[in-house]
């Protein structure tokens, strides 16, 4: 009878550690399942504009449909319809190439000067509308819930989305622009300048880390240092990490991802990313 209740016990003990470890990892799967739910500045970004795409489309298809029921002629459509079908393509070519990760120079974005042609907002006009519209309202938002348009991470170091300008600093020495869609509002007041043209959630390259990398450890020595994307979370965070360590500040790129994630809470890096982090380190991390 002894053993017998020896057995059972055994049994039962190895069957709550098993019971416990599944809980525990469950747990974890809900916490990692939470943490991307908040990604949405770096993760599937494509998808809005393939919903607005979809939506559009099918709007400007349901007045078409109306009027080839009424036997209109398709030129009395209306202003409503091409304007609906023109943001619906636009939108739609924008969502192909961001999944593909190529076309940043599509929508004319000048790197040397980082201003954005007219004929840009002519053509993409129905991409940059409600780009403008998202960001603002995003930023406006995120002021509301203790997220400054910039941060300084690091002592001289600035992480921050595209109206970093409106810290109203009177210098920085670097500014490293990682927008594709938004003119450059820091030009007049900083001495080196740096566009990476990287869709929305699309890292640079091994390449041009190490360019945007070296640049900054050679301006932090002059002065503050402005790294920013759309909104500072994904893109900005991307560079700022391996330019500190470029600087020497770190060791490697996750201690100063580990940094960073203290003073801006809400940067985030996914996959590719860090994909490109790691492939940065591997070619260019041994470099002085």
């Amino acid at each position: 009878l002894r053993n017998t209740l020896r057995g059972y016990r055994g049994l039962k003990c190895r069957h709550c550690r098993h019971s416990s470890k599944k809980r525990l990892g469950t747990r974890h799967a809900l916490l990692n399942q939470s943490n991307q739910s908040r990604m949405g500045a770096v993760f599937g970004v494509y998808l809005k504009y393939a919903a607005l795409s979809i939506m559009t489309g099918a709007a400007a298809g349901r007045q078409y449909y109306n009027y080839a029921m009424a036997s209109e002629e398709v030129a009395s459509l209306g202003v409503a319809f091409f304007l609906l079908a023109y943001i619906s393509i636009a939108n739609g070519v924008v969502a192909i190439l961001f999944k593909m990760q190529t076309g940043m120079t599509i929508i004319g974005k000048d790197p040397k000067t980082g201003k954005l042609p007219l004929w840009s907002y002519i053509v993409w006009g129905g991409f940059h509308l409600p780009t403008f519209l998202y960001t603002y309202i995003h930023t406006e938002l995120g002021k509301g819930h203790g997220v400054p348009v910039a941060t300084e991470v690091l002592p001289g170091w600035w992480l921050g989305g595209r109206y970093g300008a409106q810290l109203n600093k009177a210098h920085w020495a670097g500014t490293v622009d990682l927008t594709v869609e938004f003119p450059e509002q820091c030009m007049d007041t900083t001495d080196h300048y740096l566009n990476i043209r990287c869709w929305d959630g699309v890292p640079p390259t091994p390449a041009q880390l190490e360019e945007a990398a070296q640049m900054c450890a050679m301006a932090c020595k002059k002065g503050d240092i402005m790294i920013h994307c759309a909104h500072g979370r994904g893109r900005s965070t991307t560079v700022l990490v391996a330019a500190v360590v470029r600087a020497g500040l770190f060791a490697t790129w996750e201690e100063a991802f580990e940094e960073v994630k203290k003073k801006r809470t809400v940067v985030r890096l996914n996959s590719k990313m860090r994909g490109a982090l790691a492939n940065w380190a591997a070619q260019y991390g041994k470099k002085a």
